[in-house]
């Protein structure tokens, strides 16, 4: 049995429906972190742990090159959020457009005998736009992206789609009626309103900044929901300050874009549904199970993609350094040791590599010394042995 700790309440009821195969909290030493914003940033790893699940699409709170050292495989749950945050999305849009936060703030701050009188009078300060043939710049059009652009283009907005890292998974999620940009000054020049659905990285930080606020055409609207720092808030606020833009919407606040008439922020609000939570634990204790089991690997940050079926009785699972020769290393080793390969796939992701081989007859005595000549190789940052548990 695995034993897997977690971190609150909404990830431990996520490994409910599992409990017959791993054990909550039970021991000093688990296999498995199952979180969703602690900061692990400076935590001490037990060498017993193998994963880190974040029940969420962000994990700027688990330090993945330590984790990688250690031979810790770090997975988020991407998707899992993406309705809660398409849904808010929407709504800000919506306010945006028709500048309702204005007009409820006037309505709490006025009242008396004479108020009907005074409303017919002064509410045309909040005349707003409809959606309708307006234009929408989805920036990033992946899980959350795609379903932005969809809702959009139901509610008769006209979507300009923009991602260079397109995969073909969420190609089949974007409106056909969706016009796709080749660049983002192209996806800019002509929007009403821009939103952004990227991750955040090296290429994205400051992704809109003040060259791409200028190539926006006067009086669009900005949204950001989906992380702080993709967007320059500095080069906002001298957009909105010049008259360029006309609001900036986001999720993410800053002193610098407090207290502002035409900022609204949001405090990180974008997944916190019950049902994105429920998705994210669930999702999250899936995706433990998998890859303790089977050692398969999906959806995981510091790992390259690599689902391979298990039919064989024994798997070895090898995470290493992405450097010549390491696989040739690893299979000479076995091939020492008698060992005769069923099955073998490689992947690597940057300076990480990972391989699984599948062997059908092994020693299950001599198993102990074979994961330590394994793992003595260099480069090598952790060697697994699994059983399959289906045979």
């Amino acid at each position: 049995m695995y034993q897997v700790k977690t971190y609150n309440a909404i990830a431990q009821a996520g490994l409910d429906r599992f409990t017959a195969d791993f054990a909550l909290n039970q021991s000093a030493q688990p296999d498995a972190y199952l979180i969703r914003s602690v900061n692990l940033r400076e935590a001490e790893f037990p060498a017993s742990l193998k994963v880190i699940v974040r029940c969420g699409a962000g994990y700027n709170n688990i330090p993945l090159h330590r984790a990688t050292e250690a031979g810790i495989a770090v997975f988020n749950t991407p998707g899992s959020n993406a309705n809660a945050v398409k849904e808010l999305v929407v709504g800000m849009l919506i306010i945006a457009s028709r500048n309702l936060y204005s007009a409820v703030t006037y309505a709490e701050h006025n009242s008396g005998a004479d108020i009907s009188t005074r409303t017919e009078k002064e509410k045309t300060q909040f005349n707003g736009t409809e959606l309708v043939g307006k234009t929408l710049a989805v920036i990033g059009v992946g899980h959350v992206g795609a379903k932005v652009a969809a809702a959009a283009s139901a509610l008769g907005m006209k979507v300009i789609g923009y991602d260079p890292y397109l995969s073909a998974d969420s190609a089949w999620h974007i409106p056909t009626a969706a016009i796709r940009a080749h660049t983002l000054a192209e996806a800019l020049k002509d929007a009403d309103y821009v939103t952004v659905h990227t991750p955040k990285n090296e290429e994205t930080t400051g992704l809109i900044g003040e060259k791409e606020l200028n190539e926006m055409k006067p009086g669009a609207v900005l949204l950001n929901f989906a992380r702080l720092g993709i967007v320059d808030n500095a080069a906002v606020l001298k957009a909105l300050d010049g008259g360029r833009l006309k609001r900036y919407l986001t999720d993410f606040g800053e002193d610098s874009i407090l207290d502002r008439p035409d900022i609204l922020v949001t405090p990180h609000i974008g997944g916190s549904t019950a049902q994105a939570e429920d998705n994210g634990a669930v999702q999250g204790a899936e995706t433990v199970m998998q890859f303790l089991e089977t050692g398969n690997v999906v959806n995981s940050v510091n790992l390259p993609h690599l689902d391979v079926p298990f039919t064989t009785r024994f798997r070895l699972t090898v995470m290493h350094q992405n450097i010549p020769n390491m696989v040739g290393q690893i299979t000479t080793l076995l091939a020492n040791e008698d060992i005769n390969i069923e099955g073998m796939s490689n992947a690597a992701l940057a300076k990480t590599a990972y391989t699984v081989i599948d062997i059908d007859a092994l020693n299950q005595a001599d198993a102990a010394a074979l994961l330590t000549k394994l793992n003595a190789i260099p480069a090598v940052y952790r060697t697994r042995l699994l059983n399959n548990p289906r045979l």
